[in-house]
């Protein structure tokens, strides 16, 4: 039986590539559904990642601690959009990252094992995969370019560009991190931008 949760992922699949009959119901049969609470871990540091996520609904944060043990928040994974620590996942190294729900969240899941069948039974799936890790990285080759050349403000702009509604379902303080800036920083900087309106 496909849920709605597998449907979902299937539909977000076929916008990009065409699968047989029998090919999305392979794909449904080894997909996953894992329901995380607010603030639980779907990844933690230095564990291996196993499964490669796909975000039915809620919000995950994705990120690292730098050495001053300041909190980073590379990306936010919301509905309809995919996360994995690809190095860990493909070469089973420790993870870099952390994964955590900001609320409670659905995801269907790949075991890295299903992952590689999919790849030799349907090559169009294979042709996904190799698509979504070049978008992932041209997206953080320029995430990374943001971070060193854009002013806060621009960052912002960006930010709501990228994510738009999330602004009022998360902790400014979680902007703040992503955008690397204090929350008083942040709380100020949005002021202003209010006062530049009125």
């Amino acid at each position: 039986m496909i849920t709605m949760e597998k449907e979902t992922i299937i539909s977000h699949i076929l916008k990009h590539i065409t699968l047989s009959k029998a090919e999305a119901d392979l794909f449904a049969s080894v997909l996953e559904t894992k329901h995380i609470a607010r603030k639980e871990y779907l990844l933690r540091i230095g564990d291996i990642c196993r499964y490669d996520y796909f975000v039915n609904n809620g919000c995950l944060k994705v990120c690292y601690i730098d050495e001053k043990g300041v909190e980073c928040i590379i990306k936010f994974a919301i509905e309809d959009s995919w996360v994995v620590d690809l190095d860990s996942f493909l070469n089973l190294r420790p993870a870099f990252y952390y994964m955590q729900a900001i609320e409670d969240t659905t995801v269907c899941r790949i075991s890295k094992l299903n992952h590689d069948m999919l790849h030799e039974q349907i090559p169009a799936f294979q042709k996904f995969s190799n698509m979504r890790w070049q978008n992932g990285f041209i997206a953080l080759q320029r995430r990374i370019q943001q971070s060193l050349s854009m002013p806060a403000e621009e960052r912002y702009s960006s930010f709501k560009e990228k994510y738009p509604g999330l602004e009022q379902r998360i902790p400014q303080k979680l902007i703040a991190a992503y955008l690397g800036v204090t929350p008083e920083f942040f709380s100020l900087m949005k002021k202003k931008a209010l006062a530049t309106i009125s």
